[in-house]
């Protein structure tokens, strides 16, 4: 793989972008789930900035600013020291959405999603503490037990781009995929190990695994 492409990977990858991913994928196939007859009214507008804005651009800046104020060397943050406090900063934001989202403002479905995700976080933190661990593969192992999760309760769901008709099966094959492109991606990169890349994978899926339990 060549370094261009791992590079486009890992940023369309971004685990802080999981969680605005499904719910695209959600609105498109069933916006009538948040309240909306389609993706372009302005309660799933709203809901979309606010999902964005809270789990991927406040944390994002949040973590760039770290770098100008000498607590991480690089953006890339290659010590595992360097990644604890971007973990602390993401995870505080994703439990505030939990928090908000708890209340029925949004699918159950969704509500353990952000859940999941908030777990995985504060897995790959834990786990960071001890040994180096892929937030990439943490965040696309939680991804693929999202759409698995939500293949069974939206069993039968369709939707079309263009004149392609794709399942929820179909969509988690795609999703498996790019989990495993990304893996690569890491790898090629020289950012983790082989080992690090499947820790990820396994804390991302049982995160999302045990949030389904709790709620």
């Amino acid at each position: 793989m060549t370094p261009s492409l791992a590079r486009a990977l890992s940023y369309f990858g971004h685990p802080l972008l999981v969680l605005t991913y499904m719910l695209l994928l959600m609105l498109i196939i069933n916006p009538f789930a948040f309240g909306a007859h389609h993706i372009g009214d302005q309660r799933t507008m709203i809901l979309f900035f606010y999902v964005v804005s809270t789990t991927f651009l406040i944390p994002g800046l949040g973590v760039s600013l770290l770098k100008p104020l000498g607590l991480v060397r690089s953006l890339e943050m290659h010590d595992k020291q360097e990644r604890i406090g971007p973990y602390i900063i993401a995870g505080i934001f994703y439990l505030w959405m939990f928090k908000n989202f708890s209340n029925g403002a949004v699918p159950a479905l969704y509500a353990k999603f952000v859940l999941g995700a908030t777990i995985g976080l504060f897995f790959a933190f834990f786990v960071n503490i001890f040994t180096k661990i892929s937030a990439h593969a943490t965040g696309m192992g939680g991804f693929v037990a999202m759409v698995l999760l939500l293949a069974f309760e939206w069993a039968g769901a369709t939707f079309t781009i263009g004149p392609i008709l794709l399942s929820l099966n179909a969509i988690l094959a795609i999703i498996i995929v790019l989990a495993g492109l990304i893996g690569v991606a890491r790898l090629s990169l020289g950012a983790h190990t082989q080992a690090e890349i499947w820790q990820g994978y396994a804390a991302g899926f049982v995160a999302v695994m045990l949030a389904d339990v709790i709620l």
